[in-house]
């Protein structure tokens, strides 16, 4: 039986792990923390349960796949809420529920723009093309020859792909109010860069928001990642926490062995196939010896990161009128804070920010009586200056205008509170740069152009997650474990002829 040794039990540590266990290999996780999920593990404080990291459960189908290649369903593991209003967007002059239902999406466009109703008709047409076949067809591509693209639909439909379009351009094609502009432009916030950058193959985030929906799982975010451990120790993997992975061994260009923390002590485990489901810079910059590593730090410092964030954790010893489960706050100028991101890495000087309430959904996250509520900004990575003192300031900047815009006091009620930015992210998750989502996915970062999902330098060694392909967020990490899954089984096939 082939032993593979995985680094991370995020989500494509898990995924990855399942696919090989279920194709008969001998698979252990050696994951640094103390529970599974990555990013998207929770905490528990004082009666409160947080969702540590992604709060948005989209792209139904792509979990529903993923469960059924294991002959399992969602419901088997965990109850799905479709959320209705689906959010709500704080703009200066008042905010606008986005409803679940299309006709009513389609009604509330045609509100604030005459004719915007059928032209959303239209560009959801053109949405469900691309997601089809970007979700069911580009994502799976492992990304590691230009040959992988040469596919009959792919080509007929290169144009129709809109590739070498940008997602800003292409929505101003159909809508002229700023309103709708920014509606439609926020779902490519997920992909970690600015509208402008990113290509408009990416409107079938779109489809996901408005055809797919917005939903949540009961008991939070978490029960994704409780789940894929489940499932994996389910199909007999060995998941190890607790167990930092300090050294990849190699002799002649390959992986023999993972060397790890455990009690104070270094245990070494053969491996027949190393995987690191972990941040990749890391795995290759720190676990590897500089013979093995094929991308230097130069390569490393011109790559284009998504964001990091700084997130507030606040429970609340009341409950608020009203609350909206996800609210995003674009009452302020977008451009700038999008230049200070990306065009002139600061921290913010009037930042949009987000507040998802998971207690107005679901009443297990919080004690009786009170309030769970998730502050989330957007910073650039590799920021310095990441202080408690910063962070208060911060928080009261954005506190005042909750509070003005729920007409309601959350300081004087607050009972916990916790804080997290770039440090943490580096300490908990080696993440470069502190980045929260990984690579942005621009045009020149996809596919073939991230970095490549087997190392070019040891033989056995394999990367997953959301530095590679497909790249950020969570059905992208599920998928990204099953492609590389598949490119481990066909090469140690064909090693076997």
């Amino acid at each position: 039986m082939k032993k593979a040794v995985v680094i991370g039990s995020g989500y494509a540590g898990l995924s990855v792990s399942s696919f090989l266990a279920k194709a008969g290999w001998d698979v252990t996780i050696l994951e640094k923390n103390e529970s599974p999920g990555g990013r998207g593990r929770a905490f528990a404080a004082d009666g409160f349960v947080f969702d540590m990291g992604p709060s948005w459960y989209w792209m139904p189908d792509v979990f529903e796949r993923y469960f059924a290649c294991f002959g399992k369903k969602v419901s088997d593991y965990y109850n799905l809420i479709r959320l209705e209003p689906s959010y709500r967007i704080e703009f200066a002059d008042g905010p606008i529920d986005v409803p679940a239902d299309y006709a009513a999406l389609r009604a509330l466009f045609e509100q604030i723009e005459s004719g915007a109703g059928a032209q959303l008709d239209r560009f959801m047409e053109e949405a469900a093309y691309k997601y089809r076949v970007g979700i069911h067809k580009l994502v799976h591509k492992p990304g590691r020859r230009w040959t992988e693209f040469i596919d009959k639909e792919l080509i007929a439909g290169i144009w129709k792909l809109d590739v070498f379009t940008s997602i800003r351009s292409h929505v101003r094609k159909y809508f002229t109010n700023p309103k709708l502009i920014q509606m439609m432009e926020f779902p490519v916030l997920f992909l970690g860069a600015l509208p402008g950058d990113i290509p408009a193959l990416y409107s079938l985030m779109n489809y996901a928001d408005v055809k797919l929906g917005t939903w949540y799982p009961e008991g939070g975010m978490v029960q994704i990642g409780k789940a894929m451990h489940r499932l994996a120790t389910e199909l007999g993997v060995d998941v190890r926490f607790n167990c930092p992975v300090t050294r990849i061994l190699t002799k002649n260009g390959e992986a023999y062995a993972v060397q790890y923390s455990q009690d104070g002590q270094f245990v070494e485990m053969a491996a027949d196939v190393v995987i690191g489901a972990g941040d990749y810079h890391h795995t290759e910059q720190n676990l590897l010896q500089p013979a093995d590593r094929y991308y230097s730090e130069k390569y490393w410092e011109k790559r284009v990161m998504a964001p990091s964030c700084l997130l507030y954790y606040i429970g609340l010893s009341k409950r608020l009128n009203k609350l909206a489960h996800h609210t995003l706050f674009f009452d302020v100028d977008f451009e700038r804070h999008g230049q200070e991101i990306y065009a002139n890495p600061s921290w913010p000087t009037l930042p949009l920010f987000y507040v998802s309430a998971p207690s107005v959904t679901d009443a297990g996250v919080a004690p009786p009586g009170s309030e769970n509520l998730f502050f989330l900004i957007p910073v650039a990575s590799g920021l310095d200056g990441d202080d408690e003192t910063l962070r208060d300031r911060y928080f009261n900047m954005i506190a005042d205008r909750y509070e003005k815009a729920i007409g309601q006091s959350i300081r004087d009620a607050i009972v916990f509170k916790r804080s997290y930015s770039v440090k943490d992210f580096k300490n908990d998750y080696h993440a470069f740069k502190g980045n929260a989502y990984g690579l942005a996915n621009t045009l020149m970062q996809t596919s073939i152009l991230k970095p490549s999902l087997k190392s070019k330098r040891v033989s056995n060694l394999y990367f997953t997650g959301q530095l590679t392909v497909p790249g950020p967020g969570v059905p992208p990490s599920l998928i990204s474990g099953e492609v590389v899954s598949k490119e481990i089984i066909r090469e140690q096939q064909n090693d076997m002829l």
